[in-house]
């Protein structure tokens, strides 16, 4: 059985992550813990599956706090201390769905999704009638809304002036992004501000496209400094400069990786981040002090902890990030969208404007493919990869850990992986001559697939 992809559980709420499934996963993971607290998006499907997931829990034992909408990050930070499980499913449409599990402030691990998935499947009954759990309204979007301004202030410089504007998508970022700015002392606009389940201003996912009318908007205000565009969850950030260009997301790594570099005191500084992510990270983290680990998409806090347990006594995990998800471990180990939305504004205030920051960011043309490859022909097709990129490329130094990923002298690189979602083999390269890459690229994942098939 394998319920949980990169990012949790996920999928259409009547096919797949139905009340029947949240009602088995919360009995599997009522096992783990004691207390839950339990929080939801605002999707029209996410009352019944919180209600499912509330009745597995309490069946297996765990008491319950139930903390109605949150921004996911704004669950992470409640399960601090405890475990918590938040319905939602981030992006997609608003059909679907989702389950993410957290203990102490970070997401589940695959071992321990893994064990959830095994008592899903052995359908293990509740405990016995007089161990049920308890359950209790909490309320904890104050208390996250004001730790968040509090982490921020540290960061940059004042909002006093600065004009943001927000698109939070009718997503949770409406209950916490335009409030946390406001508390610094910025001048906010909010658009698609209010919480409804059917995204009626845009679709869920913040995209050059998806965020028109927020690029429009800056570009005919000339007083705007700053777009924040957010996703259903408010766990992603797309940053939009003043005249409405879409900021590429890792120019937004790379500044604040190295932002954090900087400021830290240690001697081993370790930006975490996933194979995917452009060299451009990498240059401002080494010119900041410090170095780069790589770690498999959907699994930031994985790499955390790796780095942490693989460093000396020096060694300090700064920031992780993957494209359009940030975890600043000062604060938190969650991917926290809002948290970036007031860091990176409190670092325009101090830089005076967007411009300043991108300067000394390496911005080389990036593209992404995807070429088709059915589900069961991904794994001989990866393994025929991992030697014929090689071949193909024999100038650059291959690693094979996730996916296959090349890396040229000149600071080009091109990385093959399969999806973990979808049947498709992608590929994702950065250069100069970036066209000619992915072509080249191209031409070796379909002679791969074609064999295979």
């Amino acid at each position: 059985m394998n319920l949980f992809g990169t990012a949790g559980i996920r999928g259409s709420a009547v096919e797949t992550v139905t009340p029947e499934l949240a009602l088995a996963v919360g009995r599997a993971a009522g096992a783990d813990g004691r207390e839950f607290v339990v929080a939801r998006d605002g999707r029209e499907t996410g009352p019944a599956l919180a209600a499912a997931m509330e009745a597995g829990l309490e069946s297996a034992g765990a008491d319950v706090r139930r903390a109605g909408q949150l921004p996911t990050p704004a669950l992470a930070f409640a399960s601090q201390g405890r475990r918590g499980a938040m319905l939602t499913a981030s992006h997609n449409p608003p059909t679907d769905n989702g389950i993410k599990l957290f203990v102490d402030g970070e997401e589940y691990d695959r071992e321990a999704e893994e064990t959830v998935e095994s008592r899903v499947a052995a359908d293990e009954p509740p405990v016995a009638w007089d161990e049920w759990g308890d359950g209790e309204r909490v309320n904890v979007l104050d208390e996250y809304r004001e730790a968040v301004a509090s982490y921020a202030a540290r960061q940059g410089a004042p909002l006093d002036g600065l004009r943001v504007v927000a698109d939070c998508g009718n997503g949770m970022a409406s209950l916490a992004t335009p409030q946390v700015l406001r508390r610094l002392g910025a001048d906010v606009v909010a658009l698609n501000a209010n919480v409804d389940g059917h995204f009626p201003g845009r679709e869920s996912k913040p995209t050059p496209e998806s965020l028109e009318d927020l690029r429009a908007f800056l570009a005919s205000d000339p007083d705007a400094d700053l777009g924040i565009g957010h996703d259903g969850d408010a766990d992603r950030i797309v940053v939009v400069d003043g005249d409405g260009e879409v900021v590429h997301e890792d120019t937004v790594v790379a500044i604040l990786a190295a932002h954090y570099t900087e400021r830290s005191d240690a001697g081993d500084p370790v930006v975490v981040t996933t194979p995917n992510a452009s060299g451009r990270i990498d240059e401002r983290v080494e010119a900041a002090g410090g170095r780069v680990e790589r770690v498999r998409l959907g699994a930031l806090h994985e790499g955390i902890a790796a780095a942490r347990e693989a460093g000396g006594e020096d060694t300090a995990v700064v920031f992780a990030a993957e494209p359009w998800k940030h975890v600043h471990t000062a604060f938190g180990g969650w991917i926290d969208g809002v948290v970036s939305a007031a860091v990176v504004a409190r670092l325009v205030a101090e830089a005076g404007g967007l411009g300043p920051l991108r300067e000394p960011v390496t911005e080389r043309p990036y593209r992404k493919v995807s070429v088709s490859c059915p589900d069961d022909a991904k794994a001989a097709a990866m393994e025929r990869l991992e030697s014929a990129v090689p071949g193909r490329f024999p100038d650059a130094s291959v690693a094979t850990e996730y996916g296959v990923r090349a890396s040229f002298p000149d600071g080009s690189w091109v990385l093959v992986r399969p999806s973990g979602t979808e049947p498709y083999v992608r590929i994702y390269a950065e250069s100069d001559d970036v066209d000619d890459l992915v072509e080249a690229a191209t031409e070796v994942v379909e002679d791969a697939v074609a064999a295979e098939t």
